[in-house]
């Protein structure tokens, strides 16, 4: 009840307003790229609208976040995990020979109470803190120097490969950091402490780039409580910015300012306070504020500046950005609703990104393509999307998915255009293979092949209400348009004769209905329906995803 009172209060806002801008529907669908009737719905109250059609209508009427507002507020996040418990002590990782790993921080008693019948012993000999094991100076020297060196190598590879690859290395070396610097002198001690830091904090970059969100919380707080042992405070103000990463993807506008702002302490370093000043504008361009917004990129450009690069210590954040703030406001100019002038600032800065930047160019590639889309840019935005899909699953990144995903249901809505039928099957198969979790309703490019889809359960309705209009691929078929839609009457009618399928073909549920497909069951318009679709036209290759059975 309340989504529908938040529909209709948002649709009366935005009615209002267009007339008060003297545009129809057919010119306010014009400048946002949406359809008119999809338009009329929501003002009217019968669709909810997306956050990116809201910011998208804000910028259009000139509303400075007043449409976005009220827009109903993200559900919080989990709360991060406890991490001042002394219990957990112990860090258990196993590597199975199949290729999957996992990590996990064990109390050490609970390591005791199992036991270990044919452990390796890794450990480091010797007292801590000195004694016949102790560190030598000068060998701590070169081990920190050695280290740091594999901390450069291990980030310049981080480019072009997936987390999986660098996470077991990377954790044993923080721990073999910490361990050291138990038993070195205390002037090593402290630059094996703060090297750890960073190992730790890049963990937990990687750990988010794998969609975990809590284990990178859990390492973040590791990074600064080696730094803070080392002496180092300053990196307890970048995981406030770290935080505010993770609030950001969650679209939580109000606490990714707060958290940027406590980072922004005047006593912490120019580079830190500058990459916070940057997360706080991200938040208020998802908050539609353009003026504060844009107040803050100008406070982070100043402080970045300001900072003086330190050989000794490795890059806080990213190093591979020319200019991080102007690619921060073509990130935050397409959140404002302004995906044209966003396109425009980010095909500028790409342009900077060296070619060996695998990540960092598909990370904001596929934000420049995003803001094509939106820009109404559909065939040049299918072109940087194409040349974007083998290192986005290299990189194999939970963030740039979230993007991938976005600019899908942007291409979705264009299903008749060439380039987005071309795009398709590659853009399927490239998001299943690097899918992190579930991702709702069937996948658009399913749909665009010719399947209908299922129930879903995360629809207003609980139903997908999607058509495809066109030729019908079935032998015999004629044209038409196929809804999934249990309220039409030809669902009721077929229901009372005992099919759950509003669009079922005659013949026994799992045959073919042409030539060249697998048999077998497949899902149709119902939650229990095995039907072939009577549309189906899709390749074998598109019919895997997220909730469908294979039958190969």
């Amino acid at each position: 009840m309340h989504a529908v009172h938040t529909s209709a209060g948002f649709g009366q806002e935005l009615r209002r307003r267009r007339l008060e801008a003297g545009l129809t529907l057919a010119d306010l669908a014009g400048t946002v790229h949406y359809s008119k009737a999809q338009l009329s719905k929501v003002e009217r109250g019968l669709k909810a609208p997306s956050r990116e059609l809201a910011r998208l209508c804000d910028a259009a009427l000139e509303a400075d976040g007043a449409l976005v507002a009220l827009l109903p507020g993200r559900p919080a996040g989990a709360r991060a995990p406890e991490t001042n418990s002394d219990d957990e002590e112990v860090w258990v990782m196993q590597l199975s020979a199949d290729g999957p790993s996992w990590f996990q921080p064990v109390g050490r008693r609970q390591v005791i109470a199992a036991g270990a019948a044919s452990a390796v012993r890794l450990g480091l000999p010797g007292v801590p803190g000195g004694g016949p094991g102790a560190l030598p100076e000068a060998g701590g020297g070169k081990l920190l120097e050695a280290a740091r060196a594999l901390f450069d190598q291990h980030r310049r590879l981080g480019q072009t490969v997936g987390p999986e690859f660098l996470l077991p290395g990377l954790i044993a070396q923080t721990h073999s950091l910490r361990a050291l610097s138990a038993r070195a002198g205390s002037r090593t001690r402290q630059g094996l402490l703060g090297l750890g830091s960073r190992y730790a904090e890049y963990v937990g970059w990687l750990v988010q780039e794998t969609g975990d969100e809590q284990g990178a919380l859990w390492w973040t707080q590791r990074a600064v409580d080696l730094a803070a042992a080392g002496g180092d405070r300053d990196l307890a103000g970048y995981a406030m910015v770290r935080r505010a990463l993770v609030t950001l993807y969650r679209e939580d506008a109000e606490q990714t300012v707060a958290l940027a702002r406590q980072a922004q302490d005047g006593a912490l370093p120019p580079r830190i306070r500058g990459l916070a000043a940057q997360r706080e504008a991200q938040g208020h361009a998802i908050a539609g504020d353009r003026t504060a917004c844009m107040r803050s990129l100008d406070r982070a450009r100043d402080l970045l500046a300001r900072h003086t690069p330190d050989s000794d210590a490795p890059v806080i954040g990213t190093m591979h950005l020319p200019d991080p703030v102007s690619m921060i406001t073509g990130w935050c100019l397409h959140d404002l609703g302004r995906p044209r002038e966003a396109a425009a600032v980010m095909d500028e800065q790409l342009a900077k990104v060296p070619p060996h930047a695998l990540r960092t160019r598909v990370r904001y590639g596929v934000r420049r393509a995003l803001a094509h889309a939106a820009a109404g840019e559909i065939d040049h935005a299918c072109a940087l999307t194409t040349e974007l899909l083998d290192g986005a699953a290299a990189v194999n990144s939970a963030t740039i998915t979230a993007d991938l995903r976005r600019l899908a249901r942007v291409l979705g809505r264009h299903p008749r255009n060439p380039s987005v039928r071309a795009l398709a099957p590659a853009l399927g198969t490239a998001l299943e293979a690097i899918s992190f979790g579930p991702v709702g309703c069937r996948p658009w490019w399913e749909w665009l092949s010719g399947w209908c889809r299922t129930s879903c359960g995360s629809c207003s309705s609980g139903w997908c209400r999607r058509r495809r209009r066109g030729p019908k691929a079935a032998a015999g078929a004629g044209t038409g348009t196929v809804r999934c839609w249990p309220r039409s009457s030809s669902w009721r009618r077929r229901a009372a004769r005992g099919s759950n399928c509003p669009r079922r073909r005659s013949g026994r549920p799992g045959r073919r209905p042409t030539a060249g497909l697998p048999s077998g069951p497949r899902p149709g318009c119902g939650p229990s329906c095995t039907a072939w679709s009577w549309t189906n036209s899709a390749p074998a290759a598109s019919w895997t995803g997220p909730g469908a059975r294979s039958t190969r």
